[in-house]
């Protein structure tokens, strides 16, 4: 029973912490201004209100009373101005109408049943009133023989006052509560939420401008911390680039003075199966380079996607590759990064198939690039495995000398800091299918 509490409180709950947060302040609030409400309409305005309707049924009772017991038309004329004049009243006798059939009570207004309630007390069912037609008066009808006895009052005689004012007073400093709290909660909440974003744009691997702790003590500790793993995190990187730039200087020169040598070679077939080891040990290299440099700064635009794929598919002329998309979609990515990850895809559907076809779905909130080709595929078992750096699957996918198993680690890598995912299918050339998922 408890579990199932706290899941339905977590579902209505706000998302956000802003929201949540206002939402602890301004319940209480809200809460003590309803109880404080009921209690003043409980214990004073509505004692107040029957004790102002018992007074104004009171008098007209007694100018009912008395009209109907005077016989001189001039008495009966001159009572109703007494009436007009002292009792804040306006009566005036309406010969040979009836009652209205229409009920004009509201059910739900205490002044109304209030009324009612001394009305029936004293005239049973001989009335007839309406509060709505007018906006500061009351309109009260009493059956006298043959005629009506129509009678206007203001509402201020049987509603009290101090309820307006009450009203404003119990509003206005909760209107003022609330609207400091939303200004003091957005001020407290947005340092978080900067937090948030340069940590979501660094993880996907974007620049990340100089981070300015702000807010709390706790969040300028955490924003502290943060700012000090970012920067521990790009000097790391930046010494893995500058060590591997010059592990490649370094190596690229004796590979060049190798290949010299091997061209002074008399033996033929000897010389060109040592060309094709450095020529494989230059491939590793560039791979390896690849695979560090891939998250190198580059800065996020808005492209066309059809037009990457034109460009991208621009070094496969020749080859038997399709795509088509249904609609032109634009789509935030770094497009060097963008290139090379599809580049790398293709590249390793043409290392084991002869046929690549790359298609897209667009949903609500993300947009589904699709790579098949009619290789032999990867058992499902191996679909997470080849995602690691270096790892190949030859058993299942055939001989590939040319690369050492970085391409789909660093397509991966390259999807994940777009904020997307990649994943394998059965494609539908009963092959292998690549499936890029991104958020738009």
């Amino acid at each position: 029973m408890l579990y199932g509490l706290n899941n339905f409180i977590k579902k209505i709950l706000p998302k956000r912490l802003f929201y949540r947060s206002l939402l602890i302040v301004a319940a209480p609030i809200i809460l003590l201004q309803i109880i404080i409400t009921v209690v003043f309409f409980d214990s004073l305005w509505i004692k107040a209100n029957k004790g102002m309707t018992r007074s104004l049924v009171g008098e007209v009772e007694t100018l009912f009373d008395v009209y109907r017991t005077q016989q001189d038309q001039k008495h009966k004329e001159t009572l109703i101005a007494i009436y007009n004049k002292n009792f804040d009243l306006t009566v005036s006798l309406k010969e040979n109408e009836i009652l209205p059939e229409e009920k004009t009570e509201r059910w739900y207004s205490p002044i109304d049943r209030s009324l009612r309630r001394e009305l029936k007390s004293i005239f049973g069912t001989s009335y007839w009133f309406d509060t709505t037609t007018y906006k500061e008066k009351v309109d009260l009808r009493i059956k006298y023989k043959s005629g009506v006895l129509q009678i206007f009052f203001p509402k201020e005689k049987i509603s009290p006052s101090s309820a307006r004012i009450f009203a404003l007073w119990i509003t206005l400093p909760g209107l003022l509560l609330i609207t400091i709290a939303i200004i003091f909660l957005k001020n407290q909440t947005r340092p978080i939420v900067n937090l948030a974003r340069a940590a979501e744009k660094f993880g996907k691997g974007e620049f990340v401008k100089e981070f300015r702790p702000s807010g709390a003590r706790e969040i300028r500790q955490a924003a502290y911390e943060f700012d000090k793993m970012r920067k521990r995190i790009t000097i790391h990187l930046n010494q893995r680039s500058e060590m591997l730039s010059g592990i490649s200087h370094d190596l690229r020169t004796p590979l060049t003075r190798l290949k010299l040598q091997l061209a002074l070679i008399k033996q033929q077939d000897l010389a060109k199966k040592m060309a094709d080891d450095v020529e494989e040990m230059e491939r590793m290299l560039n791979e390896y380079l690849e695979f560090s440099r891939h998250q190198k700064n580059e800065e996020t635009e808005m492209l066309n996607l059809n037009e990457i794929i034109k460009d991208v598919l621009k070094k496969y002329e020749g080859k038997e590759i399709r795509f088509h998309f249904d609609e032109n979609v634009n789509i935030g990515v770094r497009q060097n990064s963008f290139k090379r990850c599809l580049s790398n895809l293709i590249d390793n559907g043409f290392s084991y198939g002869q046929k690549v076809e790359i298609f897209s779905k667009k949903t609500m909130d993300s947009l589904l690039i699709f790579v098949d080709d009619d290789g032999p595929g990867i058992p499902e078992k191996e679909y997470q495995n080849v995602m690691k750096p270096f790892y190949r699957i030859d058993k299942s996918r055939g001989q590939n000398k040319s690369g050492v198993g970085l391409g789909l680690s660093i397509t991966n890598d390259i999807i994940r800091s777009h904020g997307g995912n990649i994943s394998f299918e059965k494609s539908t050339m009963n092959g292998l299918r690549v499936k890029i998922s991104l958020p738009l």
